[in-house]
């Protein structure tokens, strides 16, 4: 027997509960992991509280990502006690996911441990520092160095913003960070941003162009947000877009794009191809100092989960959340 977090929906409504449940209970996959950590990202929260759309098939294990141990394998990839991460592919949402001791997955979606990592810190990283490390990796690829100006972090103080904060900040970019919470301003110049600007600012009604300020950018928020930060980006610059924390929708002009020569950069952690997942777990092994982990991070046990889901969704959570499959 193991535990887990268990979704099931009664009268259109989602109810977490945490369950006892057997080996066979789980999916088919062929591999079985021992679960040490998993973490709670916005699209977890949206999940457990079931305020977004994210699971249809009930009962389900959420949990988008996780890190343990395999206990058996029926792949030629992996042998009982290697160290594994998964993030991605639709487990959480169409496949059990982290919120439990044992998962059963396709090998397929599973990236060994990188050198330098272990199962607690690459939780503490999770999908969202993953998703920050593509962001990172695609401003690089645009051509955006640390000498071209400011780069502005959109949603700073949420777990993909304030790694992305570290990140850039580490490389030697002057982080201008975006929140609607002056309380997080220590914790983000810990971090590395050099800046501050409001959430109401960066949400006004915006000119198709305004002037120029970002070199770079990393966007979580999408909308009217993401609107204004595409309308004030320097010539040659380019935007990172990987979240809808504010909407999917974008009311924007091609204004930036044939004048500025501006590029709008799609991020996706979800089916992100092995090689790409590969590299940028071994860049965040190298490039996350030690101390980073515990300033990133809160550590809570499953029992604790449905709460904190409500805490992400309302925009009380600060960095990253650390799920202990061991606590309670």
């Amino acid at each position: 027997m193991f535990k887990a977090l268990v979704l099931e929906q009664q009268d259109a409504k989602t109810h977490a509960s945490i369950r006892q449940l057997t080996v066979a209970d789980l999916p088919a996959g062929d591999v079985l992991v021992d679960v040490a950590y998993s973490s709670l990202n916005y699209k977890d929260g949206l999940a457990v509280t079931g305020k977004g759309k994210i699971v249809r098939q009930f009962p389900m294990v959420p949990g988008i990502d996780f890190a343990g141990t395999v206990a058996e394998s029926a792949s030629e990839r992996f042998r009982p006690g290697d160290a594994v991460i998964l993030t991605g592919w639709g487990v959480g949402e169409n496949h059990w996911g982290g919120f439990a001791q044992k998962a059963r997955v396709n090998s397929e979606w599973l990236v060994p441990m990188p050198v330098g990592l272990n199962a607690q810190k690459a939780m503490i990283i999770g999908t969202a520092g993953l998703t920050a490390m593509l962001c990172v990796m695609a401003l690089e690829e645009a051509g955006v160095t640390p000498d071209a100006g400011k780069v502005l972090v959109t949603g700073a103080a949420g777990g993909v913003g304030s790694v992305a904060v570290l990140l850039l900040a580490r490389l030697g970019y002057h982080v201008v960070a975006v929140t609607g919470r002056p309380e997080t301003h220590a914790f983000l110049s810990a971090l590395g941003a050099k800046e501050f600007i409001s959430r109401e600012t960066m949400n006004q009604p915006c000119r198709p162009l305004e002037a120029q300020r970002w070199a770079g950018a990393v966007d979580v928020v999408g909308g009217e947000m993401l609107a204004r930060v595409l309308a004030e980006m320097a010539y040659g610059g380019a935007v990172a877009a990987c979240g809808l924390a504010g909407s999917f929708k974008l009311d924007t002009t091609v204004m930036p794009f044939i004048l500025r020569n501006v590029s709008l950069r799609g991020v996706d952690s979800v089916s992100c191809p092995l090689a790409r997942r590969v590299r940028a777990w071994e860049r965040l092994a190298a490039e996350l100092p030690e101390a980073a982990y515990a300033d990133l991070v809160q550590s809570i046990a499953l029992e604790a989960v449905p709460q904190a889901a409500q805490d992400i969704i309302n925009g009380r959570v600060r960095g990253r959340v650390l799920i202990d499959l061991a606590q309670g």
